[in-house]
């Protein structure tokens, strides 16, 4: 270190600094840096204290203002819920099977249904609802339980082999060649009369027998699925675990019992009818039949025999 001196060249006192025989001048900061350097500080002592900023035990400091970002969207979230009450309450109030002939309040019960999937059910079901497998796809015809809007609400409430639900959705298919009811060879022989259905495979008589005796029951004589007991169409070539041969045999040997929670006891009903709404609306929803009104007590007593002199030639 050298002792202060003034710079020949230059004429600026140097601070005394020498590394290697180069000195460093003490030129004074340029005036306009300056005042914004303390422009910088003052602002960010006025920050301090008028917005939340310094930590504390428990909290932060809530500054002069009592703003905070907690609290405006606290606000924010207050005033969505206030525009979006009458829509709620009307939702609330109308029985799902008539949000057909509402066509305003069906498209903002499908708006809220598209937000609520991408919350709850993209994980399974995917971002664009095709699914996987494992996991239906939901955009096209195929259902097992039902697709119009109320069995897909009622789906949706209850589940599909929730534990603890006695009204979720329940089926079992037997595990036949896990536990032994079907030997290998007639495994693949009714997988080869399955597959034949839609042209997969050769027609396998043996095959059909075995399904016939086993299968039918469930899925129906002509193998088209049976809603009542969750039995998928096996006639359509559409597969929820694979349609290959080896994946078949496998499903048969040793059933999946796939499950989906039971949002009814997760979600409001609104939100529920909303996610129902736009899963129908995906493309493969089906219309909702009404059942028959009831006949007028005058007029019940007379109908046994009115159907029975109308059976008659």
């Amino acid at each position: 270190m050298a002792d202060k001196r003034i710079d020949e060249a230059t004429g600026v006192e140097t601070v005394g600094h020498s590394w290697d025989g180069i000195e460093e001048l003490n030129n004074p900061l340029p005036r306009w840096w300056l005042w914004t350097f303390y422009a910088c500080i003052a602002f960010a002592i006025g920050y301090m204290i008028v917005y939340p900023a310094i930590p504390l035990a428990n909290k932060a400091s809530e500054g002069l203002w009592g703003w905070s970002s907690r609290g405006q969207l606290a606000d924010e979230t207050k005033a969505e819920q206030a525009r979006r009450a009458g829509t709620l309450a009307a939702l609330a109030a109308t029985p799902i099977e008539q949000l057909a002939g509402k066509p305003e309040l069906m498209r903002a019960a499908i708006e809220g249904g598209r937000a609520a999937f991408r919350v709850n059910c993209v994980q399974c079901h995917g971002s664009g609802a095709a699914g996987s497998t494992g996991y239906p796809n939901l955009r096209d015809d195929d259902w097992l339980w039902g697709g119009n809007i109320k069995e897909i609400e009622t789906t949706l409430i209850n589940g599909i082999r929730q534990p603890g639900n006695d009204a979720t959705r329940q089926s079992l298919m037997p595990n036949f060649g896990k536990d032994g009811i079907l030997p290998p060879a007639d495994i693949a022989a009714v997988t080869d009369h399955v597959l034949s259905l839609t042209g997969k495979s050769k027609p396998n008589a043996r095959g059909g027998e075995i399904f016939a005796a086993n299968c039918a029951v469930c899925h129906g004589a002509d193998a088209k699925g049976g809603r009542a007991v969750g039995a998928p169409n096996l006639a359509d070539a559409i597969w929820l675990y694979g349609g290959k041969r080896d994946q078949v045999i496998g499903s048969i040997t040793q059933a999946h019992a796939g499950v989906m929670p039971a949002w009814g006891g997760k979600l409001d009903p609104v939100t529920i009818k909303m996610l129902a709404a736009y899963v129908h609306s995906l493309g493969g929803g089906e219309d909702f039949v009404a059942a028959p009104a009831a006949a007028p007590a005058a007029t019940t007593a007379a109908a046994p025999a009115m159907g029975e002199a109308n059976a008659k030639p």
